[in-house]
């Protein structure tokens, strides 16, 4: 099922499959949106920019915030908490973990082409 998500680094609305937390483009934590799909597309040009400027607002978009609290019944949600020695939200341990592989990957990169020092 398609959600729609909104990045406060990116300062973007994302459509994305499933209920992502973390932002396909920079790796921050993502906020999960109440509207439904089918009401963003229908919205025109004008009132899909009101809406990104409304997102921007940290009081709007807490009242557009959607909640979606099943993910703390997976086994991935309860092996990551295992490790939350700081108590840290779920988003933030993602995205730092996100950061992480994806700065690994980078250097894998740099070492297979010769970068690497």
């Amino acid at each position: 099922m398609m959600y729609m998500h909104y990045c406060k680094c990116c300062h973007h609305v994302f459509m994305l499959n499933g209920h992502k937390m973390i932002c396909p483009k920079c790796t921050d934590a993502l906020t999960e949106l109440r509207i439904s799909y089918l009401d963003y597309v229908n919205l025109n040009p004008q009132q899909r920019a009101a809406f990104k400027e409304s997102c921007a607002d940290e009081e709007q978009l807490h009242k557009m915030k959607a909640n979606y609290r099943m993910y703390k019944y997976s086994k991935w949600y309860k092996e990551l908490q295992s490790q939350n020695e700081n108590n840290l939200p779920i988003t933030v341990l993602l995205s730092s973990k996100a950061k992480k592989n994806m700065s690994d990957k980078i250097l894998a990169t740099e070492e297979i082409a010769g970068f690497a020092g």
